[in-house]
């Protein structure tokens, strides 16, 4: 995560009332949630006391923060980010690798990818390579972007539109969970910048009532449809765990499902 300091280290006591009032938590709530007093609360707000580092590990907990807003409100007080200072053992991390790629090779013959908070590609199986390329993906190193910007998986995607208003409703809830991610509001601004993106998102939508949005993707003769899960990693206090998603793209038809058998097993 890169750090802006004129977006990501605001005085603590303006990040702590920003959360607070983020979580719609009176000063006496956050008080009996963090088990803190609430003079003690005020007197953080009010710049009256600097806070401890286990303060600041009982306020974030109460208040639910994402790791990586964690690290920026500890550095907002002067100390070190948390995650710099809980770095992964060798072990831990060929576990956390060795789950990703189990999760990826395991759902072959279908698409699968392990992404960052704003949709870099970390891995893909063979299935989502060699899907992309057939849809016609550039190479990009992020799948937002290649979805949204002009080209040839772009002209493929006969729901384009849909889609990209979906995606993008994705990003704006990544930009609203941690609102101190200076790469991420930079980001954004650069999907919305995209030829054609500020038009989708000003359009009225057609109004489908279809429980989840199926992303209909034209390739040769074939008409495909997929819809995707993301996972997440449980109970992650590190930014960098945290920043990981895996999302898998099933087909929503048999068709489909038939097409991948034939081409991808």
């Amino acid at each position: 995560m890169h750090i802006n300091p004129n977006l990501s280290n605001p005085a603590f006591p303006v990040f702590l009332k920003t959360w607070r009032t983020r979580r719609r938590l009176s000063q006496l709530e956050l008080s009996l949630q963090s088990g803190m007093s609430q003079r003690h609360i005020s007197f953080l707000e009010t710049g009256r006391s600097r806070p401890s580092r286990f303060a600041i590990s009982q306020l974030a907990e109460a208040l639910e923060m994402p790791a990586a807003e964690v690290d920026a409100m500890f550095l907002s007080a002067g100390f070190a980010a948390r995650s710099s200072r809980e770095a992964w053992d060798e072990q831990t991390q060929r576990a956390i690798d060795a789950s990703i790629d189990h999760v990826l090779q395991g759902h072959a013959p279908y698409p699968a990818v392990s992404i960052d908070r704003i949709w870099t590609l970390v891995k893909a199986n063979a299935p989502a390579q060699k899907f992309f390329a057939l849809a016609g993906a550039r190479g990009d190193s992020n799948l937002m972007r290649e979805i949204l910007s002009p080209g040839k998986l772009r002209d493929n995607i006969l729901n384009w539109e849909d889609t990209a208003r979906s995606l993008l409703r994705l990003m704006e809830l990544e930009v609203a969970r941690r609102p101190h991610d200076a790469e991420a509001h930079a980001f954004h601004a650069e999907l919305l910048a995209l030829d054609g993106v500020q038009q989708v998102m000003g359009a009225p939508t057609n109004g489908s009532n279809a429980p989840v949005l199926a992303v209909k993707i034209r390739i040769g003769e074939a008409l495909l449809e997929l819809f995707s899960l993301i996972a997440t990693v449980g109970m992650s206090a590190d930014a960098k765990l945290d920043d990981l998603r895996i999302e898998t793209l099933l087909p929503a038809n048999d068709a489909t499902r038939a097409w991948f058998d034939r081409h991808f097993t």
